[in-house]
């Protein structure tokens, strides 16, 4: 039952939605970085929403707060904060053109520029970034006439919020603009997740599980990273992500060759060379390949081919790395390329 002393103090009415969660929060014993990591919001919000109760409801310090938050019914015992959901409310994918989803839902995102921010945001794991950092991202040396990344925030905000209105998912602070922590699952954090996985996995020698996890990780590319999206940031991680692709395939071709799994490794090769036909350590990877699988005649045909593309496309002869390889084919070497 409230005591004497908590019921002549103010009504929780008078404190906002996110001043009752820290309250409740701080309630059950949590610091403020516990507090910030349980409800998605920076740390220093934190003192400064703890400040604002303890005026708010005349309390004189933290361990009021703590009595009070019981007194009221606010914390139970054995109950924990209301804190986000466990599973992220909106998925976002840069690893192919740029999609968001909630509940399963496509989400619509509006123009290139502004989805543009959204990648900017997605790409930088929860920096926040200035409105002169993704002035330079977006638009690099054109910036617009106006300030219109608040417009695309606020636009933004309103795609990707929940039911709950008041549920941003893109939050500002004096720093810059971010996407709130545990509210979205980006896919390029779950790659790189999985990439430390895989190092794991080769650490402790097993090559089938590192296939496996290489091939969870590749699943996530759903074609050219951030198709068609304008800006710096967009060009420069397109390039980034791709060969990153690129090298998690020759990681994977070579442990499959170890297993002796030649037939898949040879199948994963020539389509990604078909993708990248000028991208001369996929040609060799390939010619290993097919080396290895006995087919030295098929291994110089990807050399021949390599090279007119070279010629015709860029103007330029092989580089002295497939010409080494071709070299090592004809002296019987092939299977020893890349070693």
């Amino acid at each position: 039952m409230p005591t004497t002393a908590a019921t002549d103090r103010p009504s929780l009415a008078v404190l906002g939605r996110v001043e009752r969660e820290v309250l409740a929060a701080v309630g059950c014993g949590l610091r403020d970085d516990e507090v910030a990591d349980a409800l998605a919001i920076p740390e220093s919000a934190v003192a400064e929403h703890l400040a604002r109760i303890l005026v708010r409801l005349g309390l004189r310090d933290r361990a009021a707060a703590i009595v009070h938050a019981f007194d009221c019914g606010l914390t139970v015992p054995g109950r924990g904060p209301r804190t986000r959901s466990a599973s992220p409310v909106v998925e976002i994918s840069v690893l192919g053109p740029l999609r968001a989803w909630r509940d399963g839902r496509p989400l619509g995102l509006g123009h290139l520029r502004q989805q543009a921010v959204l990648a900017a945001l997605a790409l930088c794991a929860g920096r926040p970034l200035s409105r002169r950092e993704l002035l330079d991202d977006v638009w690099g040396m054109e910036p617009p006439a106006t300030n219109v990344v608040p417009v695309y925030v606020y636009r933004l905000r309103k795609a990707l919020r929940t039911e709950d209105a008041d549920d941003a998912v893109i939050e500002h602070s004096r720093h810059g603009y971010r996407l709130v922590s545990g509210a979205v699952d980006v896919d390029l954090t779950r790659m790189e997740l999985l990439v430390s996985e895989i190092r794991a996995a080769a650490r402790a020698g097993e090559p089938a599980e590192a296939v496996r996890l290489c091939a969870q990780a590749l699943a996530l590319f759903r074609g050219e990273p951030l198709a068609g999206l304008p800006g710096p940031l967009a060009e420069l991680e397109r390039l980034r992500l791709t060969e990153r692709r690129i090298a998690l395939v020759r990681q994977k071709v070579e442990w499959q060759l170890r297993l002796g799994q030649e037939a898949e490794a040879i199948a994963e090769l020539f389509a990604l060379s078909a993708a990248h036909p000028l991208h001369e350590p996929l040609a060799v990877a390939l010619m290993r390949a097919l080396c290895i699988d006995g087919r030295q005649a098929d291994a110089l045909t990807v050399f021949d081919r390599a090279r007119r593309r070279l010629a015709d496309d860029l103007g330029v002869p092989p580089s002295r790395m497939l010409r080494r390889a071709r070299q090592m084919i004809l002296r019987g070497d092939g299977a020893g390329l890349g070693r």
